[in-house]
């Protein structure tokens, strides 16, 4: 009897051993969860029969530390939440793994090949529907100009010019030109000069010249300011102006000089931006602290076109592995709760970051030791009935 109850005790540090080995080998690994062999006692009735490993547990809920990367599609997660991922036959799995890359079909996908799962693209203030996170990588279009944000400070100590002298090939009588650049519906850019002459007081007006031609005859524009040198309300969006392109749609935008004054001192420009771009190729994607996935262009338009999904689960620690660092719900793990990173009870995220594993390789080392001695007391017990069982054959 003692020597089967010594042999299951050998069996089950065996199984201990192969635990902790494992988790020893995966201290490096980013995600990895730590397991703990449970034992067991085995019972013939009313009899102990030895021992056994009952179970494995894994401690999902202690989080890892925080790796450092600078990559802009790896996130690890502060706090609890797993990120989504669905494979070629539809399993949906769950893991701490936050490294994410793109793959030849323009999809969202993790270190393990698997598609990643999130919300569509954000419209009209309602997000999209879950699923496979798309990223446009090929050419987005051009988008015209409908209006130039323009404001500065138009200097009061310019002196007065008269309107009827304006000759926009001589400097002497204007009192300042700027450019802005708008953009037509193939992506062309336009170039619009903005000739500034004080005409009295109180008003600055504005002449157009459009691509470098003479300046049009009827856009002209007064910008009003009070005494405090604040433009009137009501007097700041100018006239609407026509570029017409061969090849592409009528062009048509205006200024808007909202916050322009004109105080005393040097002239400034503190904005002038128009609202269209010209189209662009795809250059990189890369992951917002919000879980949003932002798609980078060569015409520095970027583009939010998904944000990944955060699972919880009422039992996480019932989840049943696949690997050492993904997991698929069941049962008595609950169904999953999706939401965004930071919403609810998903964890936020940590951008250009990766969780470490959470094994602790002082605890692993002490309790290897501790399985060596509960391996060779075990050992004893057999050669003590080996010698016990040598002694009562002689005897006979």
């Amino acid at each position: 009897m003692s020597f089967n109850i010594a042999l299951s005790g050998i069996q089950a540090i065996n199984e201990q051993l192969n635990t902790l080995s494992n988790n020893i080998a995966n201290a490096g690994t980013y995600g990895f969860k730590g397991s703990r062999a449970n034992f067991a006692s085995v019972y013939a009735g009313d009899m102990a029969n030895g021992v056994q490993v009952g179970s494995l547990t894994q401690d999902i809920g202690k989080n890892g530390s925080l790796q450092t990367t600078g990559r802009g599609l790896d996130a690890a997660i502060l706090g609890r939440g797993f990120f989504t991922s669905r494979d070629a036959q539809g399993v949906v799995s769950y893991s701490r793994v936050g490294i994410f890359n793109t793959n030849a079909d323009g999809f969202l996908i993790d270190a393990t090949g698997k598609r990643v799962q999130g919300y569509g693209k954000t419209e009209n203030g309602v997000m999209g529907a879950m699923g496979d996170i798309s990223i446009p990588t090929g050419q987005i279009p051009a988008v015209a100009s409908t209006r130039v944000a323009y404001s500065g400070n138009m200097s009061n100590d310019w002196p007065v010019k008269d309107a009827d002298d304006f000759d926009f090939e001589d400097a002497n009588t204007y009192s300042m030109v700027k450019q802005s650049v708008v953009y037509d519906s193939l992506g062309t850019e336009h170039t619009v000069s903005q000739y500034f002459l004080k005409t009295d007081d109180d008003v600055v007006t504005v002449r157009y010249s459009l691509n470098g031609a003479e300046p049009v005859a009827a856009a002209t524009f007064d910008l009003e300011f009070d005494l405090n040198g604040r433009i009137e309300a009501g007097g700041t969006t100018g006239p609407a102006l026509t570029i017409n392109a061969p090849g592409a749609e009528p062009l048509v935008f205006t200024f808007d000089y909202a916050t322009t004054t004109k105080f005393g001192g040097a002239a400034t420009n503190n904005t002038n931006r128009a609202n269209g771009y010209s189209s662009g190729t795809f250059v990189g994607v890369e992951m917002a602290e919000d879980g949003s996935i932002v798609a980078k262009y060569s015409n520095e338009q970027q583009q939010v076109v998904g944000t990944v999904a955060l699972a919880t689960f009422p039992d996480e620690s019932s989840l049943v592995p696949t690997s050492d660092t993904s997991w698929i719900a069941n049962a008595n793990s609950g169904a999953p709760l999706y939401s965004t990173p930071g919403v609810g009870l998903a964890g936020k995220l940590s951008k250009g970051s990766l969780e470490g594993s959470n094994v602790d390789i002082t605890a692993e080392l002490v309790g290897l030791m501790t399985s060596q001695r509960n391996y060779q007391a075990n050992s004893k017990v057999i050669t003590a009935e080996n010698q016990m069982m040598q002694s009562l054959m002689q005897a006979l």
